[in-house]
């Protein structure tokens, strides 16, 4: 049989390769829908947009170094990836529910929470009567990313982010509130809250609202739609 070293290298030779080949596939999903290669291109920087490259390969190297001693674990983390990837592959103007979007953030989360460790504090306040609103899909992941990339990363004590879902009579509320925030002009952070910006804008024109509170210590994301 194989030894246990040489099953690792096989193992990490593998898991190196899904980042190339999970962006090949997309390409040619994405070439399928299209009659057009420059047009499924586009849709595939706009994937690559959706999710980082940086995280990709992040999470990968977790992957990796816990195939030794958690292999359970490294397929789990591998799994959320995977639905991470599923869902960015989705038609992007078929909306969602609230509750669909909370999932794939704890999956999001769950990846980030075993490279981060205890660095990284996570607090739910889910309301079950706010799920059925409908939203675009991948509306939350980038927000509780940038959380997590803005408010966790770069402090070497961590961050705390947490997540908020709140129904009031026709509309939902949704807050995004992460430790030691920066200002929505700092680099990838106002692009991506751009991007979720003009796509509930497309979802609920005026319907939607979208504020950012920066304060000292704290950066808050709140959206407000009809259920």
């Amino acid at each position: 049989g194989e030894s246990p070293s040489g099953l690792f290298r096989l193992t990490s030779i593998a898991l190196a390769g899904v980042a190339t080949a999970a962006l090949l596939l997309a390409w040619l999903k994405l070439r399928e829908r299209s009659q057009r290669p420059a047009h499924a291109l586009a849709q595939l920087g706009e994937l690559q947009a959706r999710i980082r490259p940086h995280f990709l390969f992040n999470t990968l190297n977790s992957a990796i170094a816990l195939v030794r001693v958690d292999p359970a674990r490294a397929e789990g983390m591998l799994e959320d990836l995977s639905e991470l990837f599923r869902v960015a592959l989705a038609d992007a103007t078929a909306a969602v529910s609230l509750d669909e979007e909370v999932e794939l953030a704890r999956r999001y989360l769950a990846i980030e929470q075993i490279r981060f460790g205890g660095r990284l504090r996570i607090d739910w306040q889910i309301d079950p009567s706010a799920g059925r609103a409908r939203v675009p899909p991948l509306l939350l992941q980038p927000l509780v990313e940038n959380a997590v990339r803005h408010g966790v990363e770069p402090n070497d004590e961590g961050g705390d982010v947490q997540i908020t879902t709140v129904r009031r009579g026709s509309e939902v509320e949704i807050r995004v509130v992460n430790s030691v925030g920066l200002p929505a002009s700092s680099s990838g952070h106002g692009l991506a809250l751009r991007n979720v910006r003009q796509r509930l804008r497309l979802m609920h024109d005026v319907a939607a609202r979208f504020d950012l509170n920066a304060q000292a210590q704290r950066f808050t994301v709140r959206i407000i739609l009809p259920r």
